[in-house]
């Protein structure tokens, strides 16, 4: 990630799993961790989980999870392809009071887009303290689609997640912190677009994948 510390795991341990393991679409599922998202965290880890199992069976997704807390901490995991490994990454995590972080967010994946390419990514927050003219400029250099889920209702937040999706090609959607079955249902959703593009999201037939096949260019 440029201009920053960026824990994860060594680039020769990444190779070394690739070589083990067939090509998967690669999604980075980035997440805010920040105090007010420490409600919802459980659940986001449970539905991610869950998510990355079905995606597996599917056809096969390698996922790497990035979180930001705290001050300046922005940490991304190797690329996982087993859904109890990645529900062990998440379950160890603790929320932090901080900022948000998406501007790192958003060069960390143009980075590891430039490495190999990327298929999506899921952004589950529920606030931005950044500028939002900042964001739509990195979010032109990505290449990737980015599906925005934002936690709350705060349209001024809505405004900036919708823009970031459309100038990436993807899709925004709202949940709040009561409806699991609404962002299962997303993240879903988003599995069958990374690993069989649009053909298979219109196959999802759920409310979930038709508000994201209609925005999608």
């Amino acid at each position: 990630m440029s201009n920053l510390a960026i824990s994860k795991t060594p680039s020769r341990l990444d190779a070394l799993f690739e070589q083990l393991e067939p090509a998967k679409a690669r999604v980075i599922f980035a997440v805010d961790a920040t105090a007010s998202r420490q409600p919802t965290w459980d659940m986001a880890a449970k539905l991610t989980a869950e998510m990355f199992k079905a995606a597996t069976v599917d056809g096969g997704l390698a996922v790497q999870l990035v979180y930001y807390r705290g001050e300046k901490e922005c940490v991304a995991s190797r690329w996982l392809s087993d859904p109890g490994a990645l529900a062990a990454v998440m379950s160890g995590v603790m929320c932090k009071a901080g900022l948000t972080q998406i501007g790192r967010v958003l060069g960390h994946v143009h980075a590891e887009n430039q490495r190999g390419k990327l298929a999506a990514v899921v952004f589950v927050s529920d606030a931005c303290e950044e500028n939002p003219m900042d964001l739509f400029a990195a979010a032109r250099k990505l290449g990737v689609p980015v599906f925005m889920f934002q936690e709350g209702d705060d349209p001024e937040i809505a405004a900036i997640y919708r823009q970031i999706a459309e100038i990436t090609g993807g899709a925004s959607c709202e949940f709040d912190a009561g409806a699991a079955a609404r962002l299962a249902d997303l993240l879903k959703a988003v599995a069958a677009f990374a690993t069989g593009g649009r053909k298979a999201l219109a196959a999802e037939r759920t409310e979930a994948a038709r508000l994201l096949l209609s925005q999608i260019k």
